[in-house]
């Protein structure tokens, strides 16, 4: 298992490019027949959002093509109608999953890009079973246990990419929705928490509120007296 372990290492490049029409199986069918397996996918939803969470997944799928998930692709190229009908479907026929949400108070302590890789590992490593393979969108994610491998469009080109992508989405939807009735008027049900011309407008009436991420520049300019907690703002 070392042996091949370093084989793949070397094989593989710093980042892979896959192409969509290769199949979204075929670099974990590729690591699963190299006795890699099981295979993760890691991805996040809501890096570019000033309020509501950062939220990570992590998703093991079986080796083989479940008909049920035929439809799985990149989060952001479903409909909304069409990520729900998957979501409970992932969340069955995976063979492991396990969700983050990173708050905005650690978001604004840590920055975005540090909170999100560490939401990574923390993903992977609540999964109950243990990945003998980490693929990743986009990002690099440093101090896993395991092999892993950033693959460019991932959501688009991996299964377990794709699927962790919808838990990661849905879950964040749905806690949005939730938020707008608890912090009514910012519109939070529409947009989501991304900063939209409605949600500036909603922020220039209203000013933050605590779900705001108070790191970022167009929730600091639309409070009249800005005072962020330092807690918030340790390493911003």
């Amino acid at each position: 298992m070392t042996r091949a372990m370093g084989r793949a290492q070397r094989v593989w490049p710093p980042r892979a490019v896959i192409r969509k029409s290769s199949g979204l199986r075929t670099l974990e069918s590729a690591l699963h027949n190299s006795g890699l397996g099981p295979v993760a996918g890691v991805d996040e939803v809501g890096r570019g959002a000033c309020a509501g969470p950062l939220v990570i997944a992590a998703c093991v799928l079986g080796p083989n093509r479940l008909k049920s998930l035929g439809d799985l692709d990149d989060s952001k190229k479903l409909t909304e109608k069409s990520r729900e009908a998957l979501y409970p479907m992932i969340r069955r026929y995976a063979l492991a999953y396990h969700v983050i949400f990173v708050p905005p108070s650690e978001v604004d302590r840590r920055g975005v890009h540090v909170a999100n890789i560490e939401g990574m590992r923390r993903a992977v490593a609540g999964l109950s079973i243990r990945p003998g393979y980490v693929l990743s969108d986009g990002f690099r994610v440093p101090g896993l246990p395991m092999p892993s491998l950033p693959v460019i469009g991932g959501d688009a080109a991996a299964a377990c990419i794709a699927a962790a992508s919808v838990l990661a989405k849905v879950s964040r939807d749905r806690l949005m929705v939730a938020t707008d009735a608890e912090y009514p008027g910012y519109g939070f049900a529409e947009h989501k928490g991304y900063c939209t011309s409605a949600h500036a407008a909603a922020l220039a009436e209203l000013r933050p509120s605590k779900v705001h991420r108070y790191s970022f520049i167009n929730v600091r300019r639309s409070a009249v007296e800005f005072v962020v907690p330092e807690e918030r703002l340790e390493q911003a």
